[in-house]
């Protein structure tokens, strides 16, 4: 590093026309006037907050170890984490009460969405007068946010529709979004990789129609190439170490680029009956990987540290021809015990494991300060169903990942049954120097 006296400011962006860059951490960012060492900078590494959703349950002998405490065996849909089992802690006991009827009939399936991150029982209407309560990542958010540009980031795969009935009387808002900023603001996750790339690093304007942005996009340039001064100016100030730094960073983000540019530009499905915004790519692997690998960057350049990710809407019909599962996801959720089923589900169950295992793998190869993003990251994988065959909201399957917050890992324990899931995030919250003191129907915070 160049020892000028001076340091660059965490919060410096590379600007260029539309374009606001934030930097990873670099060396050049400590203070060395004061003679603080990068050692005792870079543990103050900001912490990060994670959640990723998966619909329509999980089956659950496929999921859950046979035996408690360390080395347990990963069963088939854990292997694809096999190589973070050092920061991976499976939790069983924990229940999602407020999915229940509680009187309200059917729904499980919104409910299990709306309430998930609440612990508030969805108030059941399929008009605009939705109600359910403040999710966790907003708690944090609403506490983190002023740090960051972004207060949080909403993803998803799937469109998100917030009007119309989609379950048993239930808005589409309850089924769609698992991120409630107040208990009538859901916040509708992002699925266009484009739009969520210019929010991040560009001159993001929701308001323009998609016909103008398409027209945009046949003159579009790099982002990077709106920034090209300003990068070599700042390549000059900085050390060798620093340089390879941010030209990895620089290099993953055109990278990014070059695929969401590679997705507008690919040709549309056969199907006549299915139309992909641009942006979307038609394969689903991509599209995941896109989103994660966004959220990683979103989380390197510290532009929020709160994010939250929707695998597919509860009550989800995706298909998964790519490894030979064709059926339509929720209706076969419902396996009645038949044991082709059952093979098929646990199928979707893993393929959707191996994409978060490589987010994790992105994590845990990226330099953060003294370790790795996911060193200082901790992630929540779950869903509000376990046995999709009987929508039942106990049991939950939920792993964490990481090592944010001094979160330790090679774990598998029980609670106390039908404790609240709440009470984890409780215990995430406080570890991100969040202060709350309930969430929904939580208890008090967990013991991890």
């Amino acid at each position: 590093m160049i020892l000028t006296g001076k340091h660059i400011h965490r919060r410096h962006f590379l600007k260029g026309v539309g374009v606001a860059l934030a930097l990873p951490m670099l060396d050049a960012m400590v203070p060395t006037t004061f003679g603080q060492a990068l050692k005792s900078v870079a543990a103050k590494s900001p912490q990060r907050l994670s959640f990723v959703y998966v619909p329509n349950g999980i089956v659950m002998d496929n999921w859950t170890p046979k035996t408690e405490g360390a080395d347990f065996a990963l069963p088939s849909i854990l292997q694809p984490l096999a190589s973070h089992r050092q920061q991976l802690s499976v939790i069983t006991g924990l229940m999602d009460h407020q999915a229940e009827a509680l009187g309200d009939g059917g729904g499980d399936h919104a409910r299990a969405g709306a309430s998930y991150l609440t612990g508030s029982h969805p108030y059941k209407t399929g008009g605009s007068d939705i109600y359910a309560g403040v999710s966790a990542d907003q708690v944090a958010a609403k506490q983190l946010g002023q740090k960051t540009r972004l207060p949080s980031i909403e993803i998803g795969l799937d469109d998100n529709r917030t009007v119309g009935h989609c379950d048993s009387g239930y808005s589409c808002a309850y089924t769609n979004s698992i991120s409630w900023q107040g208990p009538s603001t859901p916040l509708p996750p992002e699925a266009n990789p484009r739009l969520l790339f210019e929010r991040l690093f560009g001159d993001f304007d929701p308001s323009i129609s998609a016909e103008t942005r398409a027209r945009r996009a046949l003159y579009r340039k790099s982002i990077l190439d709106s920034a090209t001064d300003e990068t070599s100016r700042l390549m000059g100030q900085i050390g060798a170490s620093d340089k390879h730094k941010l030209d990895e960073y620089l290099t993953t983000i055109r990278e990014v680029e070059k695929r969401i540019e590679q997705a507008e530009n690919s040709p549309q499905p056969a199907d006549p009956g299915i139309e992909k915004p641009s942006g979307i790519p038609s394969d689903f692997s991509e599209h995941a990987n896109i989103l994660y690998d966004l959220q990683a960057l979103a989380f390197q350049a510290d532009l929020t540290r709160v994010a939250t990710m929707m695998i597919g809407r509860e009550g989800s019909v995706r298909t998964y021809e790519q490894i030979g599962v064709p059926d339509p996801h929720h209706p076969l959720s419902h396996h009645r015990g038949r044991a082709e089923s059952l093979a098929k589900l646990t199928k979707i169950n893993t393929y959707h494991m191996e994409l978060f295992a490589k987010f994790l793998d992105r994590l845990k190869s990226t330099p953060d300060g003294d370790g790795t993003l996911l060193d200082h990251s901790m992630v929540v994988y779950g869903c509000g169903i376990s046995d999709s065959d009987k929508h039942l909201h106990y049991d939950l399957p939920i792993l964490l990942a990481g090592g944010g917050g001094g979160l330790q890992g090679n774990r598998h324990f029980s609670v106390a049954q039908n404790t609240p899931v709440t009470n984890l995030y409780l215990s995430l919250l406080d570890r991100m120097d969040v202060q709350v003191d309930t969430l929904g129907d939580s208890t008090g915070k967990l013991e991890i």
